[in-house]
């Protein structure tokens, strides 16, 4: 008996030697990744996704914007709501909302983030349904207008935007609630679907999908053919016409273009690898892709190829921004066989990945400077206009009163903390 208790304790001292060894290896590449996240690309396989992207460089710029946009994500959700109500004008009851707040991410909710934006939002009481409502203030409802205006405008760039992005596919087509997803992001109209689609018969065809109640949008064949440049390669042209361009015949050829945020260590290692990944050929996204040999040669052109085809994704777009889930959807039909998120993560000096307001949006980095644009379009500059409200806040509004027939501020939080939205 003794010495069966002196094995049980034996073997267990073995267990628990064994156990703080394994926690002090975890420990140790966690804290290399956090000491030297350039390098988190070479050593992924050791950490799980969540620490890969917690060891990410925070570039403060993009943070400060995101830090503002993911409230103006759901300014834009509560707007898109109140102006699919037929009423006149437009408006939503506040019992409705509140029952939404949990789904459109209210923490507080609906009438305390209504009442942080008074620019934007007006609350009324209406005396015939004895409750109160919210509708858009007139200089949010301008802004919604302008914007539609603008949108309508470019109409032939809208279906240039479908074209290309149904020419990146595989199949030349799409499913169509994909494209439902980003329709904002592209600048779509809200009815796309009849004023884009059904308008131009020539150009698109939807099918009916594999799945009950699903659509496929197609491209005609004689469409599929034309040739599209890709925005990298106008930044190549660009360069190359440079006088004083430095940059090597091949990393220009095949490279795209790099900036790394001030503060972020670029240890030498990492230089030589971001150098000779530059100068890697691939398939460009509008080329037919033929069959790869799986090498390691083959696996890294493949991986650039999918890193041009959320390049140009991202240059589709009005912000040059979108939502990693919403990319998401379209990685089969690119043909896309690696981890979107880790894409991001691996290329910083290309990609911006923020995960602000419990979503990871992800920004093209070349498009931007101090938080904005570099070359603004019309969509963004309406939308703009709608961010600085959101930027405004409470500020300017009218205090010390409540205007006839809209509801007092007593019982709600005024000094309601931005961050916790």
């Amino acid at each position: 008996m003794f010495l069966l208790n002196a094995r049980r304790e034996e073997n267990e001292e073995r267990a628990d030697s064994g156990s703080r060894a394994r926690m002090r290896r975890k420990a140790r590449i966690l804290e290399s990744i956090l000491k030297h996240p350039t390098t988190s690309t070479f050593i992924r396989s050791k950490t799980t996704s969540e620490q890969y992207v917690a060891s990410r460089f925070r570039d403060p710029t993009f943070e400060k914007l995101m830090d503002k946009y993911k409230n103006y994500i759901k300014v834009i959700s509560v707007q898109d709501l109140i102006l699919a109500n037929r009423n006149s004008p437009p408006s939503v009851s506040l019992e409705f909302l509140s029952r939404l707040s949990q789904k459109l991410h209210l923490n507080r909710g609906a009438t305390a983030f209504l009442r942080k934006y008074p620019h934007i939002f007006h609350i009324f009481y209406d005396p015939v349904k004895s409750q109160p409502f919210c509708k858009l203030t007139e200089t949010a409802v301008e802004i919604s207008r302008q914007e539609a205006e603008a949108i309508n405008a470019c109409l032939s760039l809208v279906v240039e935007r479908l074209v290309r992005l149904l020419s990146m596919s595989t199949s030349k087509s799409l499913p169509l609630r994909a494209v439902f997803k980003v329709w904002r992001e592209l600048g779509l109209p809200d009815d796309f679907e009849d004023s884009v689609i059904a308008r131009n018969p020539k150009i698109f065809r939807l099918c009916a999908g594999n799945e009950p109640n699903t659509h496929v949008l197609k491209l005609f064949d004689g469409m599929s053919k034309r040739d599209f440049t890709a925005a990298v390669d106008n930044w190549r042209v660009t360069e190359c016409c440079k006088e004083d361009c430095k940059v090597e015949r091949m990393e220009l050829r095949y490279g795209f273009k790099q900036g790394f945020p001030s503060g972020m260590r670029l240890g030498k290692d990492f230089k030589g690898r971001v150098k000779e990944w530059q100068r890697l050929p691939y398939v460009g996204p509008y080329e037919e892709m033929g069959e790869s040999k799986k090498t390691k040669a083959g696996v890294k052109r493949l991986e650039k190829r999918a890193v041009a085809i959320v390049h140009e994704f991202l240059s589709l777009t009005v912000e040059k921004m979108v939502e990693v889930e919403k990319i998401s959807h379209f990685r089969k039909w690119f043909g896309i066989d690696f981890n979107i998120r880790d894409l991001f993560l691996d290329h910083p000096g290309i990609f911006y990945l923020s995960t602000k307001g419990k979503r990871h949006t992800v920004f093209l980095r070349e498009a931007y400077e101090r938080g904005q644009l570099i070359e603004p379009n019309p969509v963004y500059d309406v939308r703009r206009k709608l961010l600085d409200l959101v930027f405004l806040g409470r500020h300017g509004s009218v205090t010390g009163g409540s205007k006839s027939g809209e509801v007092g501020t007593r019982g709600d939080s005024e000094s309601e903390d931005e961050n916790n939205e």
